[in-house]
């Protein structure tokens, strides 16, 4: 409903207003309705601050707090600053965890009842014709084999994180959205600024209007997950990139259903291949987790966003999926209960930037620690944010910095001899495997030199320009068809969102920027036939005729599921995201 109803307002509105009224774009200063508003902010200070409260997050403020309390500095702040209005509630990932991580940093975590109620107990994969399963043996040593893992609900598991990060003493502010990032007078990051409230739809001031607030401190976590908008200017301005290849990426699409108990197999991971991506050069697959509580199956599909051609429909491919004979038989008489989408890093080794700069430092998947052919990155998220917290730790309690914000130098070149890594750098070729030989080839390149020569061959593989960059023009593609849903196994993308629980003020300039509001237009419905209204797994942008018959793009900003997919795969990269009022955005339990 709230989907419905964000692009009924977005409508009424669209022909009043400019699509892009965000500050960020169209500055205040100019603005002769901002005159005389009050623009001062309260600020707190703290040792350290962490943005984004997921595994990462947690996982460094559980650390650094377990250091403070063992040398007996109680009083050591560590604050996390999350948008969503609850832990875990932005959360969404397959998921089946790998708990090495988590048996370093909480070894007592099953007499602590952490949520890790489904062990792996049964690994398939398969190759998908059109009608046919071919199966694909999974043996010890295979990316796909995960005796020893166990499928998880991640948003719960990282509400029992905050828990005890909580009960360590670190404070944790949901429903606060990081907006900017606050320098010293030396250059180096000096914290955070949540962001203003109380602004119309149009840019102007409202009477609510109230000013964010600065969290300032000696260190600054990043840990947003992918494509954080923070990270992102951050990375920016001290030139992190420099000497790594841009960071590649996927969309995941997830549902979660309650299945029939007679379809119910507790701990059973299914991944394929193959059908019904459009060629075998477009990379992804499906994952299909059955977990151990009320009969409920994990499935989704990731599609890479490095694909070429417009008229893919990551949504209705993952829907077209599920019509599979092998795949719709699980789901007859089930109940779909949720939903959910999130672009995850795909870049490897070859994308990780330098992870430190003055008065900070990247975590989790904001730098793009993920395990591609295992689908695995929380417990290199984990693991990268104890690092992190070790070096920071050690950092403040030396006492020594060469600027106003502490750097924690230690932690990049302690990553990189880590395990993160080494696991990492073995698999480094195996995504742009498939993507210079296609589904058949990748799979004989992983098994020729993964699998046998567990990733020492003496060559990197380079993955081939940035995402944004792969759309070829729609005149040189096929259009794709997709079934129409028929609302007991395939769905339309509105009630799909209506299940997100999605909200955000409506009347609040859209968070959804755009640097130049011609170019939707002029470049990408010109010439890529609109993919946006595509690749958007939420319905937030959409091409509408106007009264003269010519297409104008419409964002339904309130549908906005926060998976960042249009900041990356923009062709124009005229999309900039960034975060709406605090609390804002989905609303997923378990997810």
């Amino acid at each position: 409903m709230t989907a419905r109803l964000g692009r009924v307002f977005v409508g009424l509105f669209r022909t009043s207003y400019a699509v892009t009224t965000h500050y960020t774009v169209k500055p205040r200063e100019k603005d002769p309705r901002w005159e005389g508003v009050e623009m001062e902010r309260y600020a707190d200070e703290a040792d350290v601050v962490i943005v984004g409260g997921g595994p990462a997050g947690m996982s460094a403020a559980i650390r650094l707090k377990q250091l403070a309390n063992q040398a007996g500095k109680e009083e050591f702040r560590v604050c996390v600053i999350e948008k969503s209005a609850t832990v875990g509630g932005h959360i969404l990932s397959g998921a089946c965890l790998d708990p090495k991580a988590l048996n370093e940093l909480i070894p007592d975590w099953a007499e602590k009842k952490a949520p890790l109620n489904t062990p792996v107990t049964e690994d398939k994969f398969a190759i998908l014709t059109s009608k046919a399963r071919i199966p694909v043996p999974i043996l010890p040593g295979f990316p796909m084999h995960n005796h020893g893992n166990y499928i998880v609900r991640m948003g719960h598991f990282v509400q029992w994180l905050g828990e005890q990060a909580e009960s360590l003493g670190v404070e944790i502010y949901p429903g606060f959205a990081a907006s900017e990032v606050l320098y010293n007078k030396d250059g180096s990051v000096a914290g955070v600024a949540t962001n203003d409230v109380g602004i119309a739809k149009d840019g102007s001031p409202k009477e609510s209007f109230e000013r964010g607030m600065e969290f300032r401190a000696k260190c600054t976590v990043f840990s947003e997950g992918c494509r954080g908008h923070l990270s992102k200017g951050v990375m920016k301005k001290f030139d992190l990139n420099k000497d790594n290849q841009d960071q590649i990426y996927g969309i995941g699409i997830k549902e979660l259903w309650q299945v029939d108990p007679s379809k119910h197999r507790p701990g059973r991971i299914e991944h394929t291949v193959g059908w019904p991506l459009p060629d075998i050069k477009t990379y992804g697959g499906s994952f299909l987790y059955h977990l151990q509580e009320d009969n409920l199956v994990a499935v989704g599909f990731v599609i890479g966003l490095d694909y070429s051609n417009p008229y893919l429909h990551p949504f209705k491919t993952f829907q077209q999926y599920k019509t599979h004979p092998s795949i719709a038989p699980i789901f007859e008489g089930g109940t779909r209960i949720g939903y959910g989408a999130r672009a995850l890093n795909e870049g490897g080794v070859q994308s990780i930037p330098k992870l430190t700069f003055p008065g900070g430092c990247l975590v989790g998947c904001a730098p793009g620690f993920m395990n591609v052919p295992k689908i695995k990155g929380t417990h290199y998220a984990m693991k990268s944010a104890m690092l992190a917290a070790e070096a920071i730790w050690d950092k403040i309690e030396a006492g020594d910095s060469s600027t106003l914000g502490i750097e924690p130098a230690v932690y990049d070149s302690t990553l990189r001899s880590s395990w993160i890594y080494d696991d990492l750098h073995s698999v480094r070729n195996v995504k742009p495997a498939f993507h210079k030989f296609g589904l058949y080839g990748g799979l004989m390149y992983t098994g020729l030199f993964y699998i046998v020569g567990r990733g020492k061959e003496p060559w990197t593989f380079k993955h081939e320009g940035s995402d944004h960059a792969s759309l070829k023009p729609a005149a040189e593609c096929k259009e794709l068809e997709y079934p129409k849903p028929d609302n007991k196994l395939t769905f339309d993308l509105l009630s799909s969102v209506a299940l997100t629980g999605t909200n955000h003020e409506g009347d609040q300039p859209a968070h959804l920027t755009l640097m130049d509001d011609t170019v939707p237009e002029a470049l990408n419905f010109a010439k890529y036939a609109g993919p946006e209204g595509r690749f958007c797994p939420a319905g937030v942008y959409e091409y509408q005729p106007n009264d003269k018959g010519d297409m104008h793009l419409i964002i339904n900003a309130q549908n906005c599921i926060h998976c960042k997919t249009c900041d990356i795969k923009d062709p124009s990269q005229n999309i900039n995201w960034v975060c709406p009022e605090g609390g804002g955005g989905p609303a997923y339990d378990g997810m």
